[in-house]
């Protein structure tokens, strides 16, 4: 290897080294503390001067990349070029091999706007060149104007005023050079084409103006007592510049400083001069390079968007499912957070660091924002497990709040990162708090009350043990003192205590939304076409009007459901359309529930349909069996039926008569009807039913026919019919009758029912479902069914579950299992309580008649 590569190799390291030696050997009797007390007695003011005069500095550098960019015959839009060169000059500064890493930046965004290799490299060769030519200048006149003398670290043999005259003649010569020679140069076998005069002139110029303003920031922030001329100053911190780029240490960094400490220290302490240096490096060199990263990599995001896009929707699908419950989880860890640092001291040192920069009242109500921030968060926590569009709003603000909070009361870094980091972290999962739910109509369970109680105890605990050493008194809460942090935990106790109790406040009298409402008139007339067209009666159901009703979007399918507690329940199968705008419309039932953090189930639905419920990920429980008489072969004559056509014939023979009344002859009926309806309730000491049954309304039974049955004029009972256009299946819903009619008056209604239908060309009549009917038994049978079968066997106390099924069997039917689709496991039981509710009209029909 040549001589000349090892010695180009050692440099760094021998400059590097001989740097530490002389700041250890200027710092040794000095104390970290020392610099951290210098660094925060800088004034606001020149601070704030030193940031201004860095943004024009690099401001003008984009100048830099103006000229390069006329040199190499190319043109781009300015702000382009400014903000390359920003980033460029932000990334050499701090990377080091200033060269290579600016040029990288160069070519990465140059090339794609157009620019070749060589283009590109001719912009940063003429960049590289402009600042030597400023340091030519700058430098020169500083030196000329002034010795620099740098005692014990660098003697110059040949005197400042001669290095600064070269300085100057070469950069002069440069000048005249590109005046009068108008012929490429030969470099190394490339023919290099000097600027013109103009574009000569203009890098001088530029370049020098970026040096003196450079130099402004370090000089603004000079610790008092420096006593150091502009000229003397500059040509320090150009001598400095110069071994930091010789260095290739990144920035230059501890080579500049060490000549800088060398030069100030007989002065100034060698900690204010340190306390500067870092406060120039954070304002010239880290700051600008966080802002040049961060726009860096905004636009390659940009620029690879559809890449992106793909993986944010990868993770979104990957990860969407459990990002409620892990923010949950953040929430209450950062609101936990909030609160023990609140209950726990600030760190002594970062304390004397905000007596410095902040006002007492403003820590004082930092601290106490910062800790009901944080029973907040732990509140709240709650609500994003069940994905309330509020709570994700609310979060996000609070952690970032409570982020800023952290800085302000005890320059809790870590604390302050956590939580910037979860909101940041929580940011692109918006889509994932859908449920637009008022927060506080959400109750809260058991496990989250314990744990809610658990965290503010432990905080409150965690504080009084942290100052048991003090006597509590009256006089405690009314201290204000940096010192303080006891007052300040008790106080921020009591506002914790002051949020649990609005809470509780807003919980007891805040009131619940609605989750369901009737069906408006416009409603029913758009679904009467579709229940007449419906080959399953039960679709007659809608018209009661006790339930919701949702549609798909072409109007040409609806369900019909009510809500009772977090159950949501689809009254039957969705009815109308095709079997798929049927499963469109219940995974769209199963949307809106789940917007509402609910249960959907789907009550009584048939065994035809039972794939589209599995593929919802619902459960499967059998209900009972259905009872349907075929109606084309149904004849009294058959030997089977000998006992209804005994019955039939015998109350034809007392002079009963049976009646079809169409929907347009039921008006003049009502008054008779609403009294043997009022009757037939009193003496079966029973309440009104709803939702898989119709109820007395004068609405609802003005939508069909009646079927009556009199005994010499006067009308004896009546049924209301559920007759569709389409002739398939008839059936009925409201059965009343007199009391002391007739022993076996419903038989004789059924019986006339089924022969009309048949002459109408019905194909079938639906008798009904028999609860728990067609259960098994068996020691090896699930639960749920060995439950039903034991309850249809010996629960005649409750309900006429035998009787009810001995009774269909009279008209020899088919039977057909029906079923509930619901959600299993612990939410079971309340299912079953929901769908009683609404069949029974509410909690009090579970328990009463």
């Amino acid at each position: 290897m040549k001589p000349s590569r090892v010695l180009a190799a050692l440099l760094p390291m021998v400059l590097l080294g001989l740097s530490a030696w002389v700041l250890h050997r200027e710092l040794r009797e000095f104390h970290w503390h020392d610099v951290s007390t210098a660094l925060a007695a800088l004034p606001l003011g020149r601070v704030g001067l030193a940031v201004a005069v860095t943004v024009a500095n690099y401001a003008l550098l984009s100048l830099y990349d103006v000229l390069a960019l006329a040199y190499a015959g190319k043109a781009l839009p300015y702000p382009r070029v400014a903000m390359t060169s920003f980033i460029a000059y932000a990334f050499g500064n701090n990377l080091g091999m200033a060269m290579l890493s600016s040029a990288s930046v160069r070519y990465r965004l140059y090339s794609a706007w157009g620019l070749s290799v060589v283009d590109v490299s001719r912009v940063a060769v003429f960049c590289g060149l402009t600042l030597w030519l400023g340091l030519g200048l700058t430098g020169g006149l500083a030196l000329v104007a002034e010795p620099v003398p740098v005692p014990g670290f660098v003697a110059l043999p040949l005197g400042s005023r001669l290095l600064g005259a070269v300085l100057l003649a070469a950069t002069l010569g440069y000048v005249v050079l590109c005046a009068v020679w108008r012929q490429p140069l030969s470099v190394r076998g490339h023919s290099v084409a000097l600027p013109s005069l103009r574009l000569a002139l203009g890098q001088v110029l530029v370049s020098g103006a970026d040096w003196l303003l450079a130099a402004g920031v370090l000089f603004l922030l000079l610790p008092e007592g420096a006593d150091l001329s502009p000229p003397v100053f500059i040509a320090l911190y150009m001598l400095g510049q110069v071994a930091g780029l010789l260095s290739q240490v990144p920035g230059g960094l501890g080579v500049f400083e060490s000549i800088l400490v060398a030069a100030l220290t007989p002065r100034v302490p060698a900690p204010a001069v340190l306390g500067s240096l870092m406060a120039w490096r954070a304002i010239y060199y880290v700051g600008p390079f966080v802002l040049a990263a961060g726009v860096l990599a905004s636009g390659e995001l940009l620029r690879r968007r559809e890449q992106v896009s793909r993986l944010v929707k990868g993770v979104h699908a990957s990860f969407g499912p459990v990002v409620p419950l892990m923010a949950a989880a953040g929430a209450v860890l950062a609101g936990a957070v909030l609160l023990f640092s609140g209950a726990t001291p600030t760190v002594a040192g970062r304390l004397l660091v905000l007596r410095r920069w902040l006002p007492l009242p403003l820590l004082e109500l930092s601290h106490l924002l910062g800790s009901l921030a944080g029973v907040s968060l732990v509140l709240l926590g709650r609500g994003l497990q069940r994905r309330l569009d509020a709570a994700y709003v609310l979060t996000l603000g609070l952690l970032v709040s409570g982020g800023v909070l952290s800085l302000v009361k005890g320059l809790d870094f870590e604390e302050a990162s956590l939580l910037f980091a979860l909101a940041l972290v929580l940011v692109p999962f918006r889509a994932q708090f859908y449920r637009h739910t008022s927060l506080f109509a959400e109750r809260f369970s058991a496990p989250w009350l314990l744990a809610l109680a658990a965290v503010v105890g432990a905080s409150v605990w965690l504080g009084f043990f942290s100052y048991r050493h003090l006597d509590y008194g009256g006089e405690l809460w009314w201290q204000f003192t940096f010192e303080g942090d006891a007052p300040r935990f008790l106080r921020a106790s009591v506002g914790v205590g002051g949020v649990m109790l609005l809470f509780g406040l807003a919980r007891l009298l805040g009131p619940s939304s609605p989750r369901s409402e009737p069906p408006s008139e416009e409603a029913l007339a758009r679904v009467r076409p579709l229940v007449a067209r419906c080959p399953e009666s039960m679709s007659h159901l809608a018209l009661v009007g006790d339930k919701s009703l949702l549609f798909n979007e072409a109007g040409t399918a609806f369900l019909m459901y009510g809500v009772a507690g977090r159950a949501w329940v689809s009254m039957g199968d969705p009815v109308g359309g095709t079997p798929e705008e049927g499963t469109e419309l219940a995974w769209r039932f199963r949307e809106l529930v789940d917007r509402h953090h609910g249960w959907a189930c789907f009550y009584q639905v048939g065994p035809g349909s039972l794939p589209r419920y599995l593929d919802l990920g619902l459960s499967l429980l059998k209900l009972g069996e259905e009872a349907t008489v075929p109606l084309a072969g149904f004849q009294l004559d058959s030997p089977e039926r000998r006992s209804l056509r005994h019955a039939h014939r015998k109350l034809e023979k007392e002079g009963l008569s049976f009646e079809v009344v169409p929907r347009e002859g039921v008006e003049p009926l009502l008054p008779q009807l609403r009294v043997i309806s009022d009757a037939w309730l009193g003496e079966k000491n029973t309440r009104e039913k709803g939702f898989s049954l119709g109820y007395f309304s004068e609405r609802y039974l003005r939508e069909g026919p009646v079927a009556v049955v009199r005994q010499g004029g006067e009308l004896l009972g009546f049924a209301n019919l559920w007759a569709p256009e389409l002739k398939v299946e008839l059936s009925v819903d409201l059965m009343r009758y007199r009391p002391g009619a007739p022993r076996g008056v419903m038989d004789h209604l059924f019986v006339s029912l089924m022969l009309w239908g048949r002459e109408q060309g019905y194909e079938r009549f639906n008798l009904g479902m028999a609860p728990f009917s067609g259960f098994e038994s068996h020691a090896l049978a699930p639960l749920w069914q060995r439950a039903g079968a034991f309850l249809f066997t010996h629960g005649e106390h409750f309900y006429n579950f035998q009787g009810l099924r001995r009774f269909k069997e009279k008209f020899k039917p088919v039977w057909t299992p029906r079923y509930l689709a619901s959600p299993g496991g612990l939410a079971f039981p309340r299912v079953l309580a929901g769908v009683g509710s609404l069949v029974s009209r509410g909690i009090t029909g579970l328990v009463a008649r």
